[in-house]
C-alpha cells in the first residue's frame, strides 16, 4: 500500500483545552486514540526495522481505527483469536496482509481463520503441528522457538515456544504430515531494557533454519522476530532507534531469501492514547486526599495488574500547593487503587486527571466490575486527509 500524503496539520488532542473538549463532548471516562500518533510510531519502527515486515499485533488494542491506520501505512496484522479475525473481516481487510500468531488454538479457530484466508499460522508442539495435518496443502507454519528473558517485563517465551533442540524433530513432524514449513518465530518479550536477546535468538534461528533446509525440511524463508519494543512510561528507555541498532546488525547477516516480520503492538499504540477520569468525591483519610476517579485499576489502569505498567498520571487543574494524594478508582473493591502518594494540588469533584501512554493493555483489558461502563474510545485523526477528525468508534 502506499503511504498517505503528509498532513499540513492535525488537531493535537492530548493538549488540555483538546482534552477538556473532548469530555464534554463524550463524557468520561474517556482513551483518547490519536491516529496522528500512531503513524508516528509506526514511521519510527519502520526506520528502525528497514525491509523489516510489520504486521501489527491487534491483542493490545483490537480498535478499527488503529487496524486502518496500520494499513493505509503500508502495515500487515498479527492475528491471535477467531474475535481478531471476525473484526479484520468487518473491516475488509484483505486475508493476505494477515498471519495467525496463537501457538495454542482450538480446531473452530484454525477453521475460521482458514475461511477468512489467513494461510500462515505457528505452532510450537507436536499436538499443534498434528492439527494442521487435515490442512496440509492449504497451510504454511512458522515453528515457534522458546527464548527465556528474565529480565522482561512480560517473558513470553515462559507460556510460549519449544525447545531450539525441538526445532528440527518438529519441521520433520510437518514434513511428514505434508504441511508446509515456512520458517522459525519467536518473541523474548516486552519491555526489554535492550535488544541483546532479540540478537541471541535471531542469530540462533538463522543456524536453525539454515540446518532445516539442508535437510529439506521445508521453505524456510520467513524469520518472525515478535515484538516487545519499548516504550517509556514512568521510566524512559531507549530511544527505538538505538535499541533496534544491533539487530539491524543481525538482520544484514541473514540470506537475502529470507523475509523477516516483526509483531509491533505495545510500541505503535502505547504513546498514542491517553486516559481522562473525573473525580467522583474526595474524602480525607489519614491526613492524605483521598480522590476517586470514574475509572480505575477494573477498567483502564487495569494494566497495571496484567501488563506490570505504571502510567504516568497528572491533574490538568494546576496549583501552587502540591501535597501526597491517593487517587482511587470508582469500584466497592479495596484493591482498586490507581496510585498513593502522589504530590497533586488540591482537587474537587469534576476535576480531570490525565494517564499518559494508555493505548496498550488498557481499554483492551478491562471490564465493567461493579457496573462501571468502559471507558468510551474517541479515535482522532483517523482518516488520511481528514484533517482534526474526531470519531467515536465502537467495535
Amino acid at each position: 500500500m502506499n503511504s498517505p500524503a503528509r498532513r499540513t496539520r492535525f488537531i493535537d488532542p492530548f493538549q488540555p483545552a483538546e482534552i477538556r473538549r473532548l469530555v464534554k463532548e463524550f463524557g468520561s471516562p474517556l482513551l483518547i486514540l490519536d491516529c496522528e500518533r500512531v503513524r508516528v510510531q509506526f514511521r519510527k519502527l519502520r526506520k528502525a526495522l528497514p525491509g523489516v515486515d510489520l504486521h501489527y499485533a491487534l491483542k493490545p488494542m483490537p480498535h478499527a481505527a488503529v487496524v486502518r491506520t496500520v494499513l493505509e501505512e503500508g502495515g500487515f496484522l498479527d492475528l491471535a483469536t477467531t474475535g481478531e479475525v471476525q473484526l479484520v473481516q468487518r473491516l475488509g481487510v484483505a486475508a493476505d496482509r494477515c498471519i495467525h500468531t496463537h501457538p495454542i488454538k482450538r480446531e473452530q479457530d484454525i477453521r475460521n481463520a482458514i475461511s477468512f484466508g489467513v494461510r500462515t499460522f505457528v505452532a510450537d508442539n507436536p499436538d499443534e503441528v498434528r492439527k494442521f495435518a487435515r490442512h496440509a496443502g492449504r497451510v504454511q507454519l512458522l515453528l515457534r522457538v522458546s527464548f527465556r528473558h528474565p529480565g522482561a517485563m512480560c517473558d513470553l517465551s515462559r507460556k510460549f515456544g519449544c525447545d531450539p533442540e525441538d526445532v528440527l524433530p518438529l519441521a520433520r513432524l510437518a514434513a511428514d504430515l505434508g504441511i508446509g514449513v515456512r520458517g522459525l518465530s519467536f518473541h523474548v518479550g516486552s519491555q526489554a531494557v535492550d535488544s541483546a536477546k532479540h540478537v541471541e535468538a535471531l542469530n540462533a534461528c538463522a543456524q536453525l533454519m539454515a540446518a532445516a533446509r539442508r535437510d529439506r525440511l521445508g521453505a524456510l524463508d520467513t524469520l518472525d522476530i515478535g515484538g516487545g519494543f519499548p516504550i517509556d512510561y514512568a521510566q524512559p528507555v531507549q530511544d527505538v532507534s538505538r535499541f533496534c541498532a544491533p539487530l539491524r546488525t543481525a538482520l544484514a547477516k541473514l540470506p537475502k531469501r529470507v523475509r523477516v516480520i516483526a509483531e509491533p503492538g505495545r510500541f505503535i499504540v502505547g504513546p498514542s492514547a491517553i486516559g481522562v477520569a473525573s473525580v467522583m468525591g474526595r474524602a480525607r483519610r489519614e491526613g492524605h486526599w483521598w480522590y476517586y476517579l470514574d475509572d480505575g485499576l477494573y477498567g483502564s489502569y487495569s494494566g497495571q495488574i496484567y501488563d506490570h505498567a505504571r502510567y504516568p498520571v497528572e491533574p490538568l487543574r494546576n496549583g501552587a500547593q502540591r501535597l501526597p494524594s491517593v487517587l482511587a478508582g470508582p469500584t466497592c473493591d479495596s484493591i482498586d487503587v490507581i496510585a498513593e502518594n502522589l504530590m497533586l494540588p488540591e482537587l474537587k469533584a469534576g476535576d480531570l486527571i490525565v494517564g499518559r501512554a494508555m493505548g496498550a493493555y488498557t481499554w483492551a483489558s478491562a471490564s465493567e466490575f461493579n457496573f462501571f461502563p468502559r471507558a468510551t474510545v474517541v479515535a482522532v485523526n483517523a482518516q488520511p486527509g481528514d484533517t482534526g477528525s474526531v470519531n467515536p468508534f465502537p467495535l
